[in-house]
């Protein structure tokens, strides 16, 4: 079983973070958008989960928090980031320990779970649902729909909003980069 841990921006050092970085670069790369500057300042500021192997990140997480409004509700949502398994690693269980361990933070710490992917088979083996409803983001001229995002974002329900309307339409704050 892999020893998942939790730790700060800070607590990484520059030269962790900077591998870190070539390790998502290089997991982004052959996708049709790069993983950018803006993607990393998304998975900054809150909790990472990592695997070590011979002092090395092998797998990662981030959750980040952020503010999802849906049924006229304001929702503080642990939104995850930066998910990678380095490509030699995966298919070992490393990526569903941390997702287990960033499962059980959501849970106690936020009221809900949120992220953004084409991977729903893994996220839906670990509980996570896909949202239904149309997406937007929240800009100063009001929301805006994300038609780009809908069918794309996935929800962890927390024991604080045990049951939403997933078919219901769900917004973001906006943010530099990619909004969801």
């Amino acid at each position: 079983m892999a020893r998942v841990i939790q730790c700060s921006t800070d607590e990484l050092g520059p030269a962790e973070v900077a591998k870190l970085r070539v390790l998502l670069d290089a997991a982004w790369a052959d996708m049709e958008v790069a993983f950018t500057d803006d993607d990393w300042e998304h998975a900054t500021g809150g909790a990472h989960f990592v695997v070590r192997e011979a002092g090395e990140i092998v797998s990662h997480a981030a959750v980040v928090e952020r503010f999802l409004r849906t049924g006229g509700r304001e929702l503080r949502t642990g939104y995850v980031e930066a998910v990678v398994t380095r490509p030699d690693r995966q298919r070992r269980g490393l990526g569903t320990a941390v997702m287990g361990q960033v499962g059980s933070y959501i849970r106690k710490t936020f009221d809900l779970g949120a992220l953004d992917t084409g991977e729903f088979g893994f996220y839906e083996r670990l509980g996570w649902v896909r949202w239904r409803g149309p997406t937007a983001v929240r800009t100063s001229d009001g929301e805006v729909a994300t038609p780009e995002e809908d069918g794309l974002v996935m929800v962890l329900l927390t024991p604080a909003v045990p049951e939403l309307d997933v078919a219901a339409p769900i917004s973001c704050e906006w943010r530099p980069g990619d909004v969801w």
